[in-house]
């Protein structure tokens, strides 16, 4: 009995992806239409760009059987899948499935797809790209950003964005989930071990400014190679431009994402938070290892 009720589960899965699989293949007229027919399908998309990922890896000889390449397919299935959501309102009229696999061909038929940079397979380099690729899908990781760059707490987070109100009240929940479990859960996500992040905490003692220094030109590294899934309306802006989104109290969510993921708009940006009132000298990384 028990058998039969399986196999009838199993058929039933079986017949709703075949009907997902062909809703998937007609087309959607209206980004409302495609939001709806695509969130009844996240997790066959994600095993579907995941498995596209596998396989360019094997046909280009850099895939082994292993949980570290399985954790990396799974991660840029990840971020295939949130680039196919940004961009696929605005794709319509569109077939999804169709779009989420020209989506995936195009980048992986760029040179050097995954533009990874081999200093970011060491510590230093896996801490920096583990926090910043968390925080392209977390915003408790995103805002801690500005805590592991800069030693910052919630207050200077919410002077330097310009934030206030509710806002500024969530910018407090964040830090205290991260603290709580966000920076572990992350650290184990990224294979870090105890000994590894001790180390690091103790070349960032012996050798701080060369520490920092490296860490910068790293978290560079890593921080442009996220923004590529970035909405293409969040570009760089200049002083002026920044000036006027603080002064006119507009742009909140632009603030935060964007500022955490470019050092250079931040340093370009300092000190127009707090209405334009000094606040010391432009931040430079000083990277804290621990929440």
């Amino acid at each position: 009995m028990a058998r039969m009720h399986n196999t009838v589960s199993k058929s039933q899965s079986m017949a709703d992806r075949t009907v997902t699989v062909s809703r998937l293949e007609e087309v959607v007229s209206t980004s409302d239409e495609f939001d709806q027919v695509v969130s009844q399908a996240l997790p066959m998309l994600l095993d579907r760009a995941t498995s596209a990922t596998k396989r360019f890896l094997r046909e280009t000889g850099q895939w082994n059987d292993d949980i570290e390449h399985e954790k990396f397919a799974l991660r840029w299935g990840s971020e295939y899948l949130e680039r196919f959501l940004i961009c696929g309102r605005t794709e319509v009229p569109c077939r999804p499935l169709f779009l989420l696999d020209s989506l995936v061909a195009k980048q992986h038929s760029k040179p050097d797809p995954f533009c990874y940079h081999p200093e970011l397979l060491r510590p230093l380099g896996r801490f920096l790209d583990g926090l910043t690729a968390r925080a392209v899908i977390s915003r408790d990781a995103l805002i801690a950003l500005y805590r592991h760059c800069y030693g910052w707490g919630a207050g200077e987070v919410i002077a330097a964005t310009g934030l206030n109100g509710l806002e500024s009240q969530r910018i407090y929940k964040n830090f205290r989930r991260w603290r709580e479990s966000g920076w572990q859960r992350t650290i184990d996500e990224m294979g870090m071990t105890e000994g590894e992040l001790k180390e690091l905490g103790n070349r960032q003692q012996r050798q701080t400014q060369r520490f920092n220094d490296e860490a910068e030109r790293l978290i560079r590294v890593a921080q442009a190679h996220y923004r590529k899934s970035e909405p293409d309306h969040y570009p760089c802006l200049s002083r002026s431009q920044w000036g006027e989104m603080f002064a006119e109290g507009y742009g909140c969510d632009y603030r935060i994402w964007h500022l955490a993921l470019c050092l250079d708009c931040m340093q370009t940006a300092w000190g127009l938070g707090s209405s334009g009132s000094a606040m010391g000298e432009k931040p430079r990384l000083e990277l804290q290892v621990r929440p």
